[in-house]
């Protein structure tokens, strides 16, 4: 990879991470400041928001160590493992929020359903990525196995010689 695409990355990486923060700290202060007004609960929408942050922070901060594994050459290792399932982790957490923002949501819906339904779909996709991340997973683990075994049979190989 590339010096230039792992700095660009790591700036936006940044940059999300700080944005996070931000949300958060805006969140912190509505909760501790803001009273309820309107029609929907805010302080459950709040947690849920402040909740929010930390899975996509968890999910930036696992993407900056396997990126840091990447620069190394290590990343085919068992170590990337934990970073991997802390993504899953984190994505799948999101999605559980997200069905919680709906059922929060759905009775004032009742006259239009079709955003709940809208919603639980995008709490669905957001369970597709954790599959897909689940399919990466699998993928380095067949990197990880191959690996292994190539250096075994190198070192196998530098015996006979």
């Amino acid at each position: 990879m590339g010096k230039l695409a792992v700095r660009a990355l790591r700036a936006v990486l940044a940059v999300l991470l700080a944005g996070t923060v931000l949300v958060q700290v805006g969140m912190v202060w509505a909760l501790a400041t803001d009273p309820e007004e309107g029609s929907l609960p805010l302080t459950p929408l709040r947690v849920i928001a402040i909740l929010g942050m930390v899975s996509v922070q968890v999910t930036l901060v696992c993407v900056w160590r396997l990126l840091a594994m990447v620069r190394r050459g290590t990343v085919f290792s068992h170590a990337a493992f934990r970073y991997v399932d802390a993504v899953i982790g984190a994505i799948v957490a999101a999605a559980l929020l997200w069905f919680a923002v709906t059922a929060i949501n759905a009775p004032g819906q009742r006259d239009d359903p079709g955003v709940t339904v809208i919603m639980g779909g995008v709490g669905l996709a957001i369970l597709g990525v954790a599959l897909i991340v689940l399919v990466l997973r699998m993928l380095l683990a067949q990197a990880v196995a191959r690996d292994v075994e190539a250096a075994r049979m190198q070192a196998e190989l530098d015996e006979v010689i």
